[in-house]
């Protein structure tokens, strides 16, 4: 399977940092499986840019956990980091990135309610939606669209976002949710 270098690496890098236990591990490794086959599906719908996402960038991130951004500024791996309850992202967020486009390595910060129980397809979503971020920025609507786009695309739905789509003002944004 294409996603197992990606996946290896994965846990790899979260070593230390996810809660403890394999199950953990394994909650993360299934997640990111999942976005992988979830982008494999989508991508020949996509061409080579999709709402300002490089499609090429995005795939390697997701696939292999590094890219080449579009600067050509040379490899960014991607990495994972567990937080803590008292994380004050965490209390909106089941993950988040803080962007930094100088860096060679952007860390997606996993919350404590990524690795609930019963969570599977927000996992998936997350990571989908997190990569977006890592690839093309900080954008919001941005990357709820993207991830809904490429979820309608693999599967003809998308995991419903509409408190969080209004929450954020993307009604007025120049993006929209497929269908």
């Amino acid at each position: 399977m294409r996603f197992l270098p990606a996946i290896a690496l994965a846990s790899a890098l979260v070593t230390s940092v996810v809660p403890a236990g394999a199950q953990s591990w394994g909650l993360l490794d299934r997640a990111l499986a999942d976005a992988v086959q979830t982008f494999a599906k989508a991508q020949g719908a996509l061409g080579s840019s999709s709402m300002g996402v490089p499609t090429t960038a995005y795939g390697q991130a997701l696939r292999q956990l590094r890219f080449v951004p579009s600067s050509g500024s040379g490899e960014v791996q991607v990495a994972f980091q567990a937080q803590g309850e008292g994380d004050k992202a965490c209390t909106r967020f089941a993950a988040y990135v803080i962007p930094n486009p100088a860096a060679d390595t952007i860390t997606i910060n996993l919350c404590p309610q990524f690795f609930a129980s019963g969570t599977d397809a927000l996992r998936q979503t997350t990571i989908l939606h997190e990569m977006v971020h890592v690839v093309a920025g900080p954008g919001e609507c941005m990357a709820m669209a993207y991830t809904a786009q490429l979820q309608f695309l693999a599967t003809g739905a998308f995991q419903p976002v509409t408190n969080y789509w209004r929450q954020s003002g993307c009604g007025s944004s120049a993006y929209r949710l497929p269908g």
